[in-house]
């Protein structure tokens, strides 16, 4: 049972893009620029590099370790650095973890193995080889949406015996499943998927790791602060008026859309990698009104 509301990598975290050039290749200094915009001006206390959100699937293994270590030297005595080192190879999976450690992250995402469906017993083994591997606190990344296979609540349970183990970036969305697992474990909780960030709050989770954080951190920290202090009023308020937001970002795929987001504010952002590709123009259009509607200034054009 919970005994503390502990937040190992702080409440309010970025999965953050990664940014390119238009040619397609990472942009490092626009990375510095980023990560330095996301912790000073949208009050992030983490960033995750190396996610989904920053196309971990079509970066080779050596930008992901220059990634890392471009963001930990821009803001990781200010803020924590959190790698992304998830696969559905076991042994890759524990070179990367080994290689984020190398760099000096602060923690460890991994999600799911993806494509091959493992049942339960197989998951149990693969995160536990990869805790054992590592010295660093691990997020259990569950999104079956993604990977067609769900953490059933008895093995996030089993799991959270392992010292390194410390938490869920949850995204399954699934309120009961969250609930049982936070009233058995000291597993703590971040809300995974916008939208809920609110409702995550009100189970037990700390906190949140954001796609929306790339463009209103500071409000979604605030939501955090005030519910935190018990003005839940004002945490609604911040919720209701963050709805255009949690819309905009994701009526496309949230690297693509966030790129353009942060294009739209004269932020790095750049290209995608195929198989993804950039937001068109209608949807930037859109965007920017969904940016105005959620309380972001956008530059004129």
């Amino acid at each position: 049972m919970r005994t503390t509301n502990s937040a190992p990598f702080g409440q309010m975290v970025t999965a953050m893009i990664t940014p390119m050039t238009p040619d397609g290749a990472v942009d490092y200094d626009g990375a510095a620029r980023l990560a330095d915009y996301l912790v000073t001006d949208m009050r992030n206390d983490a960033l995750v590099v190396n996610g989904t959100t920053g196309e971990a699937p079509t970066t080779t293994d050596a930008e992901k370790e220059q990634l890392l270590r471009v963001v930990l030297e821009t803001v990781g005595s200010r803020a924590k650095v959190v790698a992304g080192v998830g696969t559905n190879i076991t042994a890759h999976t524990i070179e990367l973890t080994r290689q984020a450690e190398r760099a000096g992250v602060h923690g460890l995402l991994v999600v799911t193995p993806y494509y091959s469906k493992p049942p339960q017993a197989a998951l149990l083994a693969h995160f536990t080889a990869v805790a054992d591997a590592a010295t660093r606190p691990i997020l259990i990344y569950d999104i079956p949406g993604r990977t067609a296979a769900a953490v059933a609540d008895e093995t996030l349970i089993k799991l959270s015996a392992h010292p390194r183990i410390v938490g869920v970036k949850d995204a399954k969305d699934d309120p009961a499943a969250a609930s049982r697992v936070m009233a058995q474990t000291d597993l703590v909780y971040y809300c995974g998927t916008d939208l809920l960030n609110l409702p995550w709050l009100s189970l037990g989770a700390v906190g949140f790791v954001s796609v929306v954080g790339h463009v209103a951190g500071d409000r979604l920290h605030e939501m955090i602060d005030a519910y935190d202090n018990g003005d839940v009023d004002r945490a609604r308020r911040l919720h209701y008026e963050l709805l255009p937001l949690y819309q905009g970002l994701f009526r496309n795929q949230g690297a693509v859309m966030s790129k353009a987001a942060l294009d739209l504010l004269g932020l790095p952002g750049g290209a995608v990698r195929l198989p993804l590709l950039a937001a068109t123009g209608a949807e930037r259009d859109q965007l920017r009104k969904d940016l105005a509607d959620g309380g972001v200034k956008v530059p004129a054009q």
